[in-house]
């Protein structure tokens, strides 16, 4: 296998032409995912590539591709983990949304021990309409083994990764219509048999009330709404907190008791989600009522 530092320009280009024709036949992430994997590898003569992707609800970084030893047969990982943002170069990177080269990761302390202890690391984040979808990541035992060329191929790659990603999403939405009867069924369960209210509601739990996967779920959500499974919930629950605030019925309640009563499991959940949709804390959106009426 030849080193990659010694590529010509052409060899660079016929390597990213590759990419480009093996990922544009690629009708899902996994396929994707596993693609880029198994021929970076192949392709620059690494001895590992790790995809990390990167769930919004649940705000962690989780290894869904690798070939190397962390993938010892088929599609499975060796001790597959996962990672908070800011934790360790991967957790780091996915918060920047900048690529990175650790030429000696003994003195990183930020460097996380995986399947086994290795001296250089590449790290490069996959953007998708500037939204952080995953991190490709490689180590290597020798200090400083990887290098600018080897920074500005990967970052190609997660272009090419970005933009067919990009290109399945919007081929799935022409597939879904606000006809389509699992969201009816859907708003349905929402809006007559309040779900949200639900403080242990997850996207497993709906898909299985509706008999469909939960991917075919978060799909469906984000491709009519452009939005996650986990703020469609939470705007049923704040709408609910609204109609509550000044409620007479509620007099009693405090405004934290609304929050767990519409769903969230938590003040803090609570707060943030209501802040976020709304740009107010729930105690000045009800003093702002109090003014209006």
């Amino acid at each position: 296998m030849q080193d990659y530092t010694t590529l010509s320009t052409l060899e660079e280009i016929r390597a990213i032409s590759f990419f480009s024709t093996s990922l544009s036949s690629k009708e899902t992430i996994d396929e994707i995912l596993w693609d880029i994997t198994r021929n970076v590898i192949h392709r620059l003569g690494f001895i590992d590539c790790v995809i990390y992707t990167y769930d919004n609800e649940t705000c962690l970084l989780t290894q869904h591709a690798a070939y190397g030893v962390k993938n010892p047969f088929d599609k499975r990982i060796h001790n597959q983990i996962k990672l908070e943002l800011g934790e360790g170069i991967v957790g780091s990177v996915a918060m920047s949304k900048s690529a990175e080269i650790i030429n000696d990761t003994s003195k990183d302390p930020r460097y996380i021990v995986d399947d086994a202890s290795r001296l250089s690391e590449i790290c490069v984040p996959i953007i998708i309409n500037d939204t952080l979808f995953g991190i490709i990541d490689s180590e290597h035992p020798q200090k400083a083994f990887f290098t600018e060329k080897h920074l500005h191929l990967l970052n190609i790659i997660a272009a090419l990764c970005a933009q067919r990603i990009k290109a399945l999403h919007l081929k799935t939405k022409k597939n879904f219509t606000k006809a389509n009867q699992y969201f009816k069924k859907l708003e349905e369960l929402m809006r007559f048999k309040k779900l949200y209210r639900n403080p242990n509601l997850s996207l497993n739990s709906v898909s299985e009330a509706l008999g469909i996967s939960a991917c075919y779920l978060s799909s469906m959500v984000n491709s009519l709404l452009n939005k996650s499974f986990i703020d469609f919930i939470n705007e049923y629950r704040i709408a609910d907190v609204k109609q509550n605030l000044n409620s007479d019925r509620y007099a009693h309640y405090t405004i934290v008791s609304l929050g767990l009563e519409a769903g969230f499991n938590s003040k803090s959940a609570f707060y943030s989600a209501f802040k976020k949709h709304t740009g107010l804390t729930p105690l000045q959106y009800k003093n702002d009522c109090c003014l209006l009426s």
